[in-house]
C-alpha cells in the first residue's frame, strides 16, 4: 500500500498552505495602509507581494515537514485518515503560532492578580508550562482521537478540508500575482 497518493499530497499542501496564507492576507490588510501613507500604494504592493512568495516557501517547508511527520504514523490507516490528520495538526500548530502572536502584537497583559498568584507560588515557570502542555496536548490529542476513532469526525474534517481547499487555490492564484508583481518591480 502507498503512503501518499498525488491528490493525498495536494490536499495535504493545500492545508498546509491555508494558514500561512490567511495569516499573511491578514497581517498584509493590517499593514497595507502605513505603508501607503509612509511611501505609495505600488509600495505597498509590493510588500503584500513578498509576503505572499514568502508564504509560499513556508508552505512548501511545512508541507515537506508534514510529509515526514506523516511516516511517524501508522499504515493501518487509510490515507484519508492520515491526511486528515496531518492537517488537522497542521491547522492547530498554526492557530498556536498565531495565538502567541497575538498575544504580543495586541500587547495583551496580565492582570495584578494573576502575576500575584503566580509569585505565591513556589515553582511559577513550572506552573505556567504545565497550563500550556495541558492546553497544548488537549488541542493535539482530542482532534488525533476523533479522527482516528470516528468516521463522522473524519467525514467532517474531510468536508471542512475540502472547502478551505477551494479558498486555498485563490491564495494560490495571489501568489502567481504576486511574483509577477514582484519580477515586474525588479525589471
Amino acid at each position: 500500500m502507498k503512503r501518499y497518493s498525488k491528490q493525498g499530497l495536494w490536499s495535504l499542501f493545500l492545508m498546509c498552505a491555508f494558514p500561512l496564507h490567511a495569516w499573511t492576507i491578514i497581517l498584509a490588510f493590517r499593514d497595507f495602509s502605513w505603508v501607503t501613507e509612509r511611501t505609495n500604494s505600488w509600495d505597498a504592493i509590493g510588500v503584500v507581494s513578498y509576503g505572499l512568495i514568502f508564504a509560499f516557501i513556508e508552505s512548501v517547508v511545512v508541507f515537506l515537514v508534514a510529509i515526514l511527520l506523516g511516516f511517524l504514523i501508522s499504515k493501518i490507516w487509510s490515507e484519508d485518515r492520515r491526511i486528515a490528520l496531518l492537517s488537522t495538526l497542521v491547522l492547530v500548530t498554526s492557530l498556536w503560532a498565531m495565538g502567541s502572536y497575538l498575544y504580543f502584537m495586541l500587547q495583551v497583559s496580565i492582570s495584578g492578580e494573576t502575576i500575584d498568584f503566580l509569585i505565591s507560588l513556589a515553582h511559577p515557570l513550572r506552573f505556567l508550562y504545565a497550563i500550556s502542555l495541558a492546553a497544548v496536548s488537549v488541542t493535539v490529542a482530542l482532534p488525533t482521537y476523533l479522527i482516528l476513532r470516528s468516521e463522522k469526525v473524519l467525514q467532517g474534517m474531510r468536508g471542512f478540508f475540502e472547502r478551505l481547499s477551494l479558498l486555498t487555490l485563490f491564495y494560490l492564484f495571489f501568489d502567481v500575482v504576486g511574483l509577477v508583481i514582484v519580477i515586474v518591480r525588479n525589471i
